[in-house]
């Protein structure tokens, strides 16, 4: 049985940490990490990244904060999402991703994929345990 791929996003307005998981095994990879210049992501590294591997589905790690106010960052990951489902057509799904970066931090992982792609790996492990 094959299962659905999916990418997974930590969005940042400098870099992008990409990372890749299925629902079957609910296992996820750190990726790569794609960069912000002025603003706009580098869609070509964007599009090779989905092209590559096909996901069904993306998810956008989005913080949420304690006192219900939108984070500093949620209109620009909301832009991002836009642009994403638009230009390549799939699906975006959003997921807590509060901590994730801290997470990252400490994992082993961030020394050889970097903190952005680990921080996208947890985002997307976050997704498969709350779905």
């Amino acid at each position: 049985m094959r299962g659905n791929t999916y990418l997974a996003f930590d969005f940042g307005t400098r870099r992008i940490g990409v990372a890749v998981g299925q629902d079957v095994s609910r296992t996820a990879s750190a990726l790569d990490t794609v960069h912000v210049r002025n603003g706009h992501p580098d869609w070509d590294a964007l599009a090779a990244l989905i092209e590559q591997w096909a996901p069904e589905r993306l998810v956008l790690g989005k913080p949420v904060t304690t006192d219900g106010t939108d984070h500093p960052l949620a209109a620009a990951i909301d832009r991002f999402a836009r642009r994403l489902e638009g230009r390549f057509g799939i699906p975006v799904l959003f997921v807590d991703e509060t901590l994730s970066t801290y997470a990252a931090e400490r994992d082993p992982d961030s020394s050889r994929s970097g903190v952005d792609a680990v921080a996208a790996r947890v985002i997307l492990e976050s997704w498969f345990l709350e779905n």
